[in-house]
């Protein structure tokens, strides 16, 4: 799959870029590069390779889930701007 200059404008309207009329041939040279390297990699042979279920070998250390410091409620809040009801408070900005 190639891509051409209409499909490179409709991948910067979508996405939200401006990319400069001088600049499309060099995005459509760098998006057909990144095809080309999928399509390398489609030719890799996966058959006996098992699944990962992290990239890391090393299991992480679990710690027991245990409360240190609770009921601070008052002093979390002492330097919040505006609160109320025991919550942080902030100003409407969706009518």
């Amino acid at each position: 799959m190639a891509i051409d200059t209409q499909t490179v404008k409709r991948i910067a309207f979508l996405s939200r870029l401006r990319i400069d009329d001088d600049k499309i041939a060099l995005a459509e040279e760098e998006f057909n590069k990144i095809l080309a390297w999928v399509e390398q990699l489609q030719d890799v042979p996966t058959d006996d390779v098992e699944p990962l279920i992290s990239v890391n070998e090393n299991n992480l250390s679990l710690r027991k889930d245990e409360v240190t410091e609770g009921n601070q409620a008052e002093a979390v809040l002492a330097n919040a701007p505006m609160k109320e009801y025991g919550y942080f408070a902030v100003p409407k900005v969706v009518e």
